[in-house]
């Protein structure tokens, strides 16, 4: 338990430390001396969201597919909670709950990292926060439910992380604009909530222009994968 407890530790405070240093700070003075701003503001105003979004999505993975899948088959906790009062539903929602708190919490300390390394251009920015525990809930919610139909794991969780989480890393607008890839790649980005969550974080933390209508489609694609995941 201790162990696990400094893997915990190290992954909510040393990891965005991690990212912001040498992506931000390393690429972005690169990027700032070549290519200029992005989006109009410097890259690390520009990647940090994108950043802080895509960790707490990848905690998402990590969350909700061994854990789940050790509910069912090795530990068998779930079997236990069903021999008591407490309903199917009711379990996964509290687990669903727990984890979202953790959530919660790490990408507190990943905002407080953006806001001490100046990232931050709007006092809405805290909102970011809400908005990458609803994306990697609404990234896990699917991945919770695949995971309890497993009886055996047979690298299914290794492929999901080689073929959808990776690309998805890559091509969803993390470290550059979604519009400057090739249309027949842009639709990895659309069906991906870390896509989503990613521009919903850069509105917030420092108001990139953005369409309403789209805004408010981004909230809903995060809120309908979630619930209906």
């Amino acid at each position: 338990m201790r162990a696990y407890l400094q893997t915990i530790l190290l992954a909510t405070f040393g990891l965005p430390l991690l990212y912001l240093t040498a992506m931000g700070i390393g690429l972005g003075a690169l990027v700032d001396k070549g290519a200029g701003l992005v989006g109009g503001v410097p890259y690390l105003v520009f990647v940090g969201p994108g950043l802080l979004v895509s960790a707490i999505v990848m905690e998402g993975m990590a969350e909700f597919s061994f854990p789940v899948m050790g509910g069912f088959k090795w530990q068998r906790f779930y079997y236990a909670a069903q021999a008591s009062p407490v309903t199917p539903r009711q379990i996964v929602s509290g687990q669903v709950f727990a984890v979202a708190v953790r959530f919660f919490l790490q990408a507190s300390v990943f905002w407080i990292a953006l806001v001490l390394f100046g990232v931050t251009r709007s006092g809405w920015s805290f909102l970011i926060v809400p908005i990458a525990t609803l994306a990697a809930v609404s990234f896990g919610a699917p991945m919770m439910a695949y995971a309890a139909t497993l009886e055996d794991e047979g690298f299914q969780f290794a492929f999901v992380q080689r073929f959808i989480v990776n690309p998805m890393f890559l091509f969803a607008g993390t470290f550059y604009p979604l519009e400057s890839m090739p249309v027949y790649l842009q639709w990895v980005g659309w069906i991906s909530p870390m896509w989503h969550g990613t521009q919903l974080a850069r509105i917030a933390t420092y108001g990139m222009p953005n369409p309403l209508w789209l805004t408010l489609l981004h909230v809903a694609f995060l809120v309908g994968t979630a619930v209906t995941g």
